[in-house]
């Protein structure tokens, strides 16, 4: 640690708050995150793409556009922010504190980005709608993303989303970026909820980080907004409608970089009233310099047990459908077209094949008609 830097984190934190020294960034990623960068990294052409652009990205004209173009926090320019910047980099042990600009944009928005090093940018919509102890938990979710290097895959995601709009009139050349970018934004959703953890563990306020969720969903209105029917909220999205409303949901999920902000906040309840976010608190996590060590083999069964864990315990009528699936329930198609049709499948008609593989299947002991619930359940 330069000796700057140890100066900055003695300053922090403005309250007592537990540090995690040398914490890996294991400690906090969401499995999805893991999973979904993985299969980034096998995404045919992703390897090419990535070198290419490592080495084109300009990102030294990024860092001048900001130093020259935004305000640099420091002491001496919005130092409160320069504060709760040091005391996220002190809590989560990161050694280098990477240089934060407030940009003037009136719609809330923060992100981490660069290949060499990160930069932190936060929006001026941003720092005006957040309290402190709100902004606090924004800042220590960035500083989340900078310490998993995640910084590198946003900076690309942004230069390939421009890239896109550009190319789309190249026969094919636009297919092939694209299937880049959607992979790309569905790791960086993934992501997203592995910094919200980050956050709160620097915060180490439930609520404020529910608060700032709740502002950036519905403005500067907390007096009409309450966090347990917020919550509420997400519980009705996800187990709500039927088969096709589980379509409409992916649908507007693919164009979005960010998870929806209900969900966002069930999920960060969900891990701060579990197991492993308690022994991370008593002070028992990964640490950075057993992560050379880390089996890789540990993280693929971490990843499947979560999306088998989702699958039985999810109330989306999709999930649900493949949880029957998964347990031998019945036939994908046949399921899928009652589901569909509202049909039953116990009447004649254009049944053929499909109705009999039906018959062949066990009885449901509920009657005919009746789906089973999900595997497990």
């Amino acid at each position: 640690m330069t000796e700057r830097s140890h100066e900055s984190h003695e300053k922090v934190p403005s309250r007592q708050r537990r540090r995690f020294a040398g914490i890996s960034s294991r400690a906090y990623e969401h499995p999805a995150d893991r999973s979904a960068l993985v299969a980034l990294r096998k995404l045919s052409g992703f390897d090419t793409v990535f070198k290419t652009l490592s080495g084109l990205l300009p990102e030294r004209s990024l860092r001048l556009l900001f130093l020259s173009d935004s305000v640099r926090v420091s002491d001496a320019q919005f130092a409160h922010l320069n504060d709760m910047l040091r005391d996220a980099c002190y809590i989560l042990d990161l050694e280098k504190v990477p240089p934060m600009y407030v940009n003037q944009d009136p719609q809330p928005n923060a992100m981490c980005i660069g290949l060499d090093e990160p930069i932190i940018v936060v929006t001026t919509g941003l720092v005006e709608l957040l309290d402190e102890e709100e902004m606090r938990a924004v800042i220590g979710h960035e500083v989340g993303h900078a310490l998993s290097g995640h910084a590198v895959y946003r900076t690309i995601l942004l230069f390939l989303t421009s890239i896109a709009l550009k190319v789309a009139w190249i026969p094919l050349g636009n297919v092939a970026i694209m299937a880049i970018v959607t992979a790309l934004r569905e790791w960086f959703r993934k992501s997203e909820l592995s910094a919200d953890r980050a956050g709160l563990l620097v915060g180490q306020d439930l609520q404020a980080s529910m608060r700032g969720l709740m502002k950036i969903a519905g403005g500067n209105h907390l007096h009409e907004m309450n966090v347990d029917a917020f919550l509420a909220q997400a519980d009705e999205y996800e187990k709500g409608g039927d088969l096709r409303d589980s379509v409409l949901k992916i649908l507007n999920l693919l164009p979005r970089t960010h998870p929806f902000t209900t969900v966002r906040a069930a999920e960060l309840k969900k891990w701060s009233e579990s197991r492993d976010y308690q022994r991370i608190m008593d002070g028992h996590y990964p640490r950075r310099d057993e992560d050379k060590d880390t089996s890789v083999t540990d993280s693929f069964r971490e990843s499947a047990a979560h999306y088998a864990d989702t699958v039985r315990s999810s109330k989306d009528p999709l999930m649900k459908l493949v949880g029957d699936i998964a347990g031998g329930a019945g036939d994908l198609g046949g399921k899928l077209r009652d589901k569909f049709t509202g049909q039953s499948g116990s009447s004649g008609g254009k049944g053929g094949a499909t109705d009999s593989a039906r018959r062949d299947e066990p009885r449901n002991p509920e009657g005919p008609g009746t789906d089973p619930g999900p595997a497990g359940s």
